[in-house]
């Protein structure tokens, strides 16, 4: 493939790269990755806001020029580069650095940097989206059968809900949160190719649009009287010692990077017959750009603090990993 007619010189050169550096580059559902660790890490993999999105590359452009090009002001973690099926790159790219300050400095030396004549690239922060969603499922769809078909399909499903669909009389949306960014794009690889088979019919899958977000949030169930519950700090939240850890620990990292305090918000949405009730929570950081929120089902004989306790917990867990 990297040696098809289309650009075979740069191609080729990128090929003589590979061999002479000994660097292993592989290629999974149209994308060239390199690293994830690289030869050597010792550690966890980077914390969230270590990763950078590239943008505005020329297409005959490969790794034998970006990656010495972006390991030049940092340590690179991974480095994933997306191609086309003829093997010319589809303009973009992410490197992820060792640590939060390497992106930083990549994003300071290399947005606007001319990798070519007059070709000056985008460099930005990655948001690293973790959800999806799924348009055009059937009305008579239950949200325990599609989490089952998601579990065999797709890895690192962290929460599911499913909404009417907007503009269709009838017709499901299913909003899909996955463990990581990477695992959200392995698993909308697999739904796209996989669509038919899974859901016996066409449906639309892509990244959950903040809009769309927000008008289910809006338009949700309305929770029971007293369902709602607002917290100032989560020091005063948990009676238990088993939640308390991942609200504390939150609170100190928040204190440390002065983020200020965290405030969350907790209601239960939905109570089925048998027990299970759907809970969803947020947590706002006042010095961090980006809210992060789940739903979480939980099991319990009737509304009460049970449930909004583990979903502060929920919440917290992946506020510590989004920072």
């Amino acid at each position: 493939q990297w040696t098809s007619s289309i650009n075979r010189t740069n191609k080729m050169a990128l090929l003589a790269w590979v061999r002479e550096t000994g660097i292993d580059l592989v290629q999974v559902n149209g994308q060239r990755r390199y690293g994830g660790p690289p030869p050597g890490w010792v550690g966890s993999p980077p914390p969230p806001g270590s990763e950078v999105y590239i943008a505005k590359l020329p297409r005959d452009l490969y790794e034998d020029t970006l990656i010495p090009l972006f390991q030049s002001v940092g340590q690179l973690y991974e480095f994933r580069l997306m191609l086309t099926f003829s093997g010319l790159n589809r303009g973009f790219a992410y490197a992820k650095y060792s640590d939060q300050h390497g992106a930083g400095k990549a994003i300071a030396a290399l947005n606007n940097w001319e990798v070519q004549e007059g070709r000056a690239i985008l460099v930005c922060r990655s948001f690293e989206k973790c959800e999806l969603s799924v348009n055009g499922l059937p009305a008579t769809l239950r949200r325990r059968e599609l989490d089952a078909m998601l579990l065999e399909a797709t890895e690192g499903l962290l929460g599911l809900t499913l909404h009417d669909s907007p503009g269709r009389k009838q017709g499901k949306v299913a909003v899909l949160t996955y463990s990581s960014h990477q695992a959200a794009a392995m698993a909308k690889k697999a739904l796209v190719e996989g669509n038919v088979g899974l859901f016996k019919k066409k449906v639309k899958v892509e990244w959950l649009k903040p809009e769309l977000k927000e008008q289910f949030q809006a338009c949700g169930e309305k929770p029971p009287p007293g369902s709602v519950q607002r917290l100032g700090s989560p020091e005063r939240v948990l009676p238990s010692l088993e939640l308390r850890g991942a609200l504390g620990r939150l609170g100190a990292l928040c204190r440390r990077l002065h983020l200020g305090t965290p405030r969350f918000l907790t209601r239960c949405v939905q109570a089925e017959p048998d027990g299970w009730q759907r809970y969803w929570g947020q947590v706002v950081i006042p010095s961090y750009p980006v809210p992060c929120s789940t739903f979480l089902w939980v099991r319990e004989d009737a509304p009460g603090t049970v449930g909004h306790e583990k979903m502060k917990e929920a919440v917290a867990q992946l506020a510590l990993m989004m920072l």
